[in-house]
Order: structure tokens, then C-alpha cells, then sequence
């Protein structure tokens, strides 16, 4: 087929400003006529509602036709010596190039160099072109279809479109003329049939490099640009470079209605779709400046505490998983860039490891940063006056942003001088422990890093006020991520305290256990704020709160227990004197399980439980318990019993009080009523080797409980009970079990091959009926 050209006759559509989209003839230069032409028409692109993925690749036939200069020419394109080329043609930036360079597409073509693309279509053939105008001739692009062949035409149109506007962006002259533009390009970008990220991504990249490349703008030149570009950011993020221009002017203009008004949509839907500031991360410190724009307004927290319910919803829980990460993020780069200054300037400050040892010499170290020593205070001289060595002088690091003062002392208690000689960095509590005996640091920060740790201290507050987002802000402050020097400070882990205490007085499991460390080698909140911990700031009430709570779900009683009279004794006494019922109850749990070996502590715990009203009635009841297993012991009893079908726990606990049974080596609950409650009065059973629980209510709580008394026990039946994998794990401890029956119970084959591997004794195994079998 071959195309017609005619000049001055055309539709009046078109698709450009000033380029017509529809005409009958295809013309080459001064009016020529392409030979062997028969009548076609230009295809009618209309506004029909398809859309069409942005091309970079793709294979086409190619044909170049020259035009004719002479009678030869002539001859040579005519429709019966023309021939195609198939090529694999490539998109670039700047040109149109084939992946195989030769014949017709030997050398690319540059989008500058095409004055024209047109569709164009024949009525008596079903052949779909495009036509490149360029200087000297015509490239026709030939599709397999319609839909391909508009693909194609839109494609190029926006790679010649973007390239236009880099050439213009790039030597902006006048900015009234710019924003023109700029308007032009974003109208273009939101009409375009193309439906492609790239789309409303490039002219959000050429705005970004203008912008990075002219940095002379004034204010309302940088609201135009703004308000010009707000569409494209509905659907996208910011570039890096734009989101520094946002940024500044946060920064600049805080109270300006463009904060408000365009760039809380934007803020919205990163919070809500970003998945790594990581990758970003300037997208989070646009975050925190708009963040701190708003704390900048008149309503200050108020402003900040609605954008969150924005962020949470009307609901009781968070449509959008990703808002409650993103928020933490943010809340904590920022809390770190308060303390930046001086975590970079740790050549010239006292190490934790100095801190502890109070070893620092000042004079080794680079003085970039002012450095004093300073004398102590009358105060300080009478209080060395009493101590049996001498105190070192106080060293203070000061700098613009943060002032820290530190007061070392040469006595420490055993437990940390014993490591001195280790090069190993030492536990961060023990580096920040307070006491007479130990350094205490103190740190001002500048009342604009001020500012900042308040507002974002008090964002997690918020955070934690919300049920649905608490286990999950728990599980990521769990590992304290927060630099050692923001513990340090007095502010911070003060008002750090209120979401502490909500994670203390939440009943959920998933929640208060994040209070304790993530490994036994690290230390928690629940070490942090703990009497003798830098952040404990009262009489060691939040102290009693998390052992309470964590007292009622930790499984690991004795573990809990030993580790409470290792490190906590002293403070766990204290409060106990005071008429603490937490204290009293764990005070009496450590006689009762013999956690304390010591005769002397333990007989200072009994005149601490007997010098209070709560105290003594506790360790009366334990004195009357033990009288009762002493008695239930000496007596013996049967060796086997059996309780009747559809007993309770409280049948189970008259029984067991009405005869010695300290003989009983066979119980059989199977088909019984009884719950988890019934395991108080099972681990009383000293003898106790076979436990049949078939068909009952007990649970997870209860084998738990079981776990760490009956460690003698060799026969356990579960059988269709509703243990879990959360209950079943503790058996792990029970190592002379012999025979486990967990028929129809939710154990999961992970469980299953754990519980193998840690019970040598185990022989007979029934795992029916479960994901095990």
C-alpha cells in the first residue's frame, strides 16, 4: 500500500497545540507527492476510553521512504519496489535506535528530528501504519493491529513530549513562562491515554531537577510549583530531590496553608503505601518535617494528635498495616537526629565503657569539641567526705546541640568492677545504672532538638494509646531502639514512661512480655525502669506493675524467680517493707520454691514479710501450705485414683484436701470438667508419675504450670484437650516423660519434631488426628 499526500487539505481534530492530528494526503517538502499512492485516511484517535502501557521495546516493521528528487527516485519508491524491514526498535530518552543497526535504521532518530507522528490506516487494506515525518523523508512504522499501532503512536508522542520539556526545563529564562509550562506538562501527563508509573513519574523528575539546579526561588515561587505538581502526587511519591525541596520549605514556612492543604495528602499515602524508608529515606525526613510543620501551628499537639486519628481511622482497627511501621520510623530517626550531634562527636565524650570503668583521660583524645573539667560542688565534697574512696572529677562534653555531664566514681559495685579488664563493649544498663556508687549522666539538648523529642516522644504516646497498634509498637520497641545516650537522658525516658505503663498494664500476653529482652544476653524495658535503672523515677511502682502482670502469664515461674532474686532482691525487699502486695506474694514464691539458698536472706525476707499487715498474712498462708504438704507426705495415701465424669475443679480441690495422697503416683481426670485452674492442686502431688487428662478443659495455662513442678512425670494423655503449640512447647522441660498421648490437639509438626528432639526418654508418641500425623 502506498500513502497520498495533498497539502492544505486536513480534518480539523487535532492532538497537539499547533500540530493536526487528521488529514487526507500525506505531503512531502513544497507540495512533492509520495508516487504510487493510493487513497487512504488518517485514523481517527477520539477520546474512547482506552488505555495503553507505556512501550520502551518493541519488534515493528520499518520502512524509510525518501523523497523523490528526480525520475529515478521516483521509480525507486514506488509501491512495487518498497520493502520492509523488521526491526527490534527501542525507546530511548533522547532517539529512536534498533537493536540491529543496519538498513533502514542504521542510525537512530532523534525525537528532535521528528517533525511529525501520525496513524494512519487504509480502507480497502487492513494495514496499520505510523508515520514519522523527519527531514528529507517519511518512516513508516507498520503494526499487526490497531490497538498495537495506537500503543505505538501515543508512546512516541510522550517520548517526544518528555524530551521537548527537558530540552525547555532545563534554561529556564523567565519563571512566569516556566510555570506555564509546567502546568502544560502536568495537564498533559494526566490526560495521557498511557496508563504506566513512568507517566506521572518523569515530570515530577523534571520539576525535581529544576528545582535542585535553581535553589535562588523565592517563596511564592515555590508555592506556584507546588500547587502546579500537586496532582501528579496523589498517585506517586516525591522524588529524593523534591522531597528536599518539600522539606525546606517546612522548614521555612511551617505556618504556610501549602503544608496543610497539599502536603497532607502526600504525607498520607506514604505513610500508607511506602514498605522501606530504607530505600527512601528522604521520603521519611519529608515525614518528619511536615510533622514538625504542624507542631509549629497555633493548636501545636492537638493539630498532630488528629493527623493520627486521620492515619488510625474511624474504626476500631487500622485499615492500613503499613501506617503503624511508617510512624515508628520516622518517630524513631527522629528521637536519634536529636542526639546526633554528640553520637558523632563519641571521639571527644566518655565511652559507656569509660562511663562504667570511670577510667577517662581527656588529655588522649582529639579536642575538637570543648572540653573542661569541673570542680565539685560543696555539696559533692561533703557527700565524698563520707564515702571510703575518693571521688573523680566530673568531665562535661558540651556543643551547640547537646550538653552532657558526667559524674564517674572509682567505687562500683562487684558486679561491674569484675569486667573491667574486658575490651568488650559492657551491657548497656549496667553503663547507665544509678547509684551512689555509680555515674549518672545528664544531657540538655537545644531547644530545637527539644522540640523535636517532645513532639515525637509524645506521637508514640499516641500510638500507644490505640489497642490494635499496641502488641505490634510493643514487638518493634521491644529490642530498645533508641541511641544509649537518649537513656541517658532524664526527658526522654521520662515521658518515655507512659508508653512503658501502657505496655505494663495491657492483659495481652503479646504485649506486656515485650517488657522483657528479646535474649537472655540483652537487657529490656523491664531491667530499664527498674529500681537501680536510669529510667526508674519513683518509688518503684511501675517496677511492681510489670512484675505483676508478667508474674500472671510467664510460664517460667522459677526462671522469672531466679532471676528476680539474682538482680532484684534488694528493691523486690524494699517494696515489700513498704506494703507492696507484688513484693509481698514474690517474696513468699522464692521461699516457697526455694529460690534463695542462703539461710541469712532468707531469714531477712521473713522479718521484711512480718514487719507488714499483707506481708504476714502471706507468709502465713504460705507457712499453712507447707504444713499441709508436709502432712499430706508423711501420711502416703492411695497409689491410684480415678475422679468421676463431670467433676469440676472445685470437687478435684475438696478431695484432694480431704486425705493424704502423698503416695498417689496414677491420677486419672479423664472426662472430667476440669480446667487449667485444677494444676494449683495437681503440683501439690509429690509422687504424682501418670496424669490422665483426656477430654478435658485444660489448657495451655495449666501445662505451663505443670511444666515446671512435675518434672518427674513419665505418662501424660492430652488426648482432645485444647492445648496448643504455646502450652505443648513447656513440656519440654519434662525430661522423664516416657509416654505422650496429643490425639485430636492443635499441635503442629514443628511442635512435634522440637518436642522429639528435647525428650530422650520419650518412647510412645500418639499424634493422631493432628498436623503432626
Amino acid at each position: 500500500m502506498d500513502v497520498t499526500s495533498s497539502s492544505g487539505v486536513g480534518d480539523p481534530r487535532q492532538i497537539e497545540e499547533t500540530k493536526p492530528l487528521l488529514g487526507s494526503d500525506v505531503s512531502g517538502p513544497e507540495g512533492t507527492k509520495v508516487m504510487g499512492a493510493v487513497p487512504c485516511r488518517r485514523a481517527l484517535l477520539l477520546c474512547n476510553g482506552m488505555r495503553y502501557k507505556l512501550l520502551q521495546e518493541g519488534d515493528i516493521q520499518v520502512c524509510v521512504i525518501r523523497h523523490p528528487r528526480t525520475f529515478l527516485s521516483k521509480i525507486l519508491t514506488s509501491k512495487f519496489l518498497r520493502r520492509w524491514e523488521p526491526h527490534h526498535l527501542t525507546l530511548a530518552d533522547n532517539s529512536l535506535a534498533s537493536a540491529t543497526p543496519s538498513g533502514y535504521m542504521e542510525n537512530s532518530v532523534s525525537y528532535s528530528a521528528i517533525e511529525d507522528v501520525q496513524p494512519l490506516s487504509w480502507e480497502n487494506a487492513p494495514k496499520y501504519y505510523l508515520q514519522l515525518t523527519i527531514p528529507g523523508g517519511t518512516v513508516l512504522l507498520q503494526a499487526a493491529n490497531s490497538y498495537l499501532r495506537d500503543q505505538w503512536f501515543h508512546s512516541l508522542q510522550w517520548k517526544k513530549k518528555i524530551y521537548k520539556y527537558k530540552k525547555v526545563l532545563s534554561n529556564p529564562s523567565r519563571w512566569e513562562v516556566v510555570l506555564k509550562e509546567i502546568r502544560t506538562l502536568v495537564d498533559m501527563a494526566l490526560t495521557s491515554p498511557l496508563q504506566d508509573d513512568f507517566i506521572n513519574q518523569a515530570p515530577l523528575e523534571i520539576v525535581s531537577k529544576l528545582l535542585s539546579e535553581n535553589t535562588n526561588l523565592t517563596t511564592q515561587e515555590h508555592e506556584n510549583i507546588i500547587v502546579a505538581i500537586v496532582s501528579l502526587l496523589e498517585n506517586n511519591h516525591p522524588p529524593p530531590d523534591l522531597c528536599e525541596f518539600f522539606c525546606k520549605h517546612c522548614r521555612e514556612r511551617p505556618r504556610s496553608m501549602v503544608v496543610i492543604e497539599v502536603f497532607t495528602p502526600v504525607v498520607q499515602r506514604i505513610l500508607k503505601h511506602n514498605m522501606d524508608f530504607g530505600k527512601c529515606p528522604r521520603l521519611r525526613l519529608f515525614t518528619q518535617e511536615y510533622i514538625l510543620a504542624l507542631n509549629e501551628l497555633n493548636a501545636g499537639m492537638e493539630v498532630v494528635k488528629k493527623f493520627i486519628q486521620s492515619m488510625h481511622g474511624p474504626t476500631g482497627h487500622c485499615p492500613h498495616p503499613r501506617v503503624l511501621p511508617n510512624l515508628v520510623a520516622v518517630c524513631l530517626a527522629a528521637i536519634y537526629s536529636c542526639y546526633e550531634e554528640f553520637i558523632n562527636s563519641q571521639d571527644n565524650s566518655p565511652s559507656l565503657k569509660e562511663i562504667r570503668n570511670g577510667c577517662q583521660q581527656p588529655c588522649d583524645r582529639k579536642p575538637t569539641l570543648p572540653l573542661r573539667l569541673l570542680h565539685p560542688s560543696p555539696d559533692l565534697v561533703s557527700q565524698e567526705a563520707t564515702l571510703s574512696e575518693p571521688r573523680l572529677k566530673s568531665v562535661v562534653v558540651a556543643s551547640s546541640e547537646v550538653h552532657v555531664e558526667v559524674e564517674r566514681t572509682s567505687t562500683a559495685k562487684p558486679a561491674l568492677t569484675a569486667s573491667t579488664g574486658n575490651d568488650s563493649e559492657p551491657n548497656l544498663i549496667d553503663c547507665l545504672m544509678v547509684s551512689p556508687a555509680c555515674g549518672t549522666m545528664s544531657i540538655e539538648l537545644g531547644p530545637q532538638a527539644g522540640r523535636t523529642l517532645g513532639c515525637h516522644v509524645e506521637i508514640l504516646k499516641l500510638l500507644s494509646d490505640y489497642d490494635d497498634w499496641r502488641p505490634s509498637l510493643a514487638s518493634l520497641l521491644q529490642p530498645i531502639p533508641f541511641p544509649k545516650e537518649a537513656l541517658a537522658h532524664e526527658k526522654f525516658t521520662k515521658e518515655l514512661k507512659n508508653v512503658i505503663q501502657r505496655f505494663a498494664e495491657d492483659p495481652r500476653q503479646e504485649v506486656h512480655s515485650c517488657l522483657l529482652s528479646v535474649r537472655a544476653s540483652k537487657d529490656g524495658w523491664f531491667q530499664l525502669y527498674s529500681p537501680g535503672g536510669v529510667a526508674c523515677d519513683d518509688d518503684g511502682e511501675l517496677f511492681a506493675s510489670m512484675v505483676h502482670i508478667l508474674m500472671g502469664s510467664c510460664y517460667k515461674t522459677k526462671k522469672f524467680l531466679l532471676s528476680l532474686a539474682e538482680n532484684k532482691l534488694g528493691p523486690c525487699m524494699l517494696l515489700a517493707l513498704r506494703g507492696n502486695q507484688t513484693m509481698a506474694e514474690i517474696l513468699c514464691l522464692m521461699l516457697e520454691y526455694n529460690i534463695i539458698d542462703n539461710n541469712d536472706t532468707q531469714l531477712q525476707i521473713i522479718s521484711t514479710l512480718e514487719s507488714t499487715d499483707v506481708g504476714k498474712r502471706r507468709y502465713e498462708q504460705l507457712c499453712d501450705r507447707q504444713r499441709e504438704l508436709k502432712e499430706l507426705q508423711r501420711k502416703g495415701g492411695p497409689t491410684r485414683l480415678t475422679l468421676p465424669s463431670k467433676s469440676t475443679d472445685a470437687d478435684l480441690a475438696r478431695l484432694l484436701s480431704s486425705g493424704s495422697f502423698g503416695n498417689l503416683e496414677n491420677l486419672s481426670l479423664a472426662f472430667t470438667n476440669v480446667t487449667s485452674a485444677c494444676a494449683e492442686h495437681l503440683i501439690k502431688l509429690p509422687s504424682l508419675k501418670q496424669l490422665n487428662l483426656w477430654s478435658t478443659q485444660f489448657g495451655d495455662a495449666g501445662l505451663r504450670l505443670l511444666s515446671e513442678h512435675l518434672t518427674m512425670l513419665q505418662v501424660l494423655n492430652l488426648c482432645e484437650t485444647p492445648v496448643t503449640d504455646a502450652g505443648l512447647l513447656a513440656l519440654s522441660s519434662m525430661k522423664s516423660l516416657c509416654s505422650l498421648n496429643m490425639n485430636s490437639t492443635k499441635l503442629s509438626a514443628v511442635t512435634y519434631e522440637d518436642l522429639k528432639a528435647k525428650l530422650p526418654n520419650l518412647k510412645e508418641v500418639d499424634v493422631r488426628y493432628t498436623e503432626a500425623w
